[in-house]
């Protein structure tokens, strides 16, 4: 939970989050490749949201006709999030990295949109570990972490303002802490508990401070 006071003040006075209620792109080429790759179709679908944010995706995944769950450590954001308009998602305040409230094999999606970069080690783990026990055998897991890999911008904020643990770093006047990954470390970091289906490498854009600062990114599919 200590991050908790730099998400709400982030999402009460914005250096980098937007607060539009459309869908991510990354999500819906993820649901484009689901339903190619499960013959199935995204409704009446058990989908979890890790690090739900001000809702965009959940309730738009909500409006397609799922039950949709969105785990937020921001009372802020969730705020935001029921008030947009359209079908609800279900918001609840706690951090990815406790214990989830749900039984097992539950979910038959789980989302993980640059949300678990802000974990330690030790909730990374319990993060892992309870996503796999709540997603369904044969479940999918749609994962955008930050890439370490030729990222000089990276780089330089790990030497300049260095996090306590491997590979992070604290985002100065913010102070979240994030944490990028290799494409070794992250493989292994989730082939441990699920099978990579598909690992891209995409790159974008955000404001920080109301200056364009390139972001880049592993996308990844993985099933249980």
């Amino acid at each position: 939970m200590s991050q908790k006071i730099a998400w709400e003040r982030e999402y009460k006075n914005p250096l980098f989050i937007t607060k539009g209620n459309k869908p991510q792109g990354c999500l819906l080429r993820f649901l484009k490749f689901y339903k190619k790759d499960s013959a199935n179709s995204v409704t009446r679908l058990n989908i979890l949201d890790l690090g739900s944010g001000t809702g965009r995706n959940t309730n738009y995944l909500a409006s397609l006709g799922n039950n949709v769950f969105g785990l937020e450590i921001s009372p802020t954001a969730i705020n935001i999030a029921r008030k947009n308009p359209g079908d609800k998602a279900f918001f609840f305040e706690q951090s990815i990295g406790e214990k989830y409230n749900f039984r097992d094999n539950f979910f038959d999606i789980i989302l993980d949109i640059t949300s678990s970069n802000a974990l330690t080690e030790e909730e990374r783990e319990i993060y892992l570990k309870e996503s796999f026990r709540v997603l369904k055998k044969n479940g999918y897991f749609f994962v955008r972490a930050l890439r370490k890999d030729n990222d000089k911008n990276a780089k330089k904020l790990i030497k300049n303002f260095p996090g306590k643990e491997k590979d992070t770093y604290i985002m100065p006047k913010s102070n979240l802490i994030e944490r990028v990954f290799s494409k070794e470390d992250f493989i292994d970091t989730y082939q441990k508990f699920f099978t990579p289906l598909e690992i891209i490498k995409k790159s974008g854009y955000v404001n920080f401070d109301n200056q364009p600062y390139k972001r880049n990114y592993w996308v990844a599919y993985f099933k249980k």
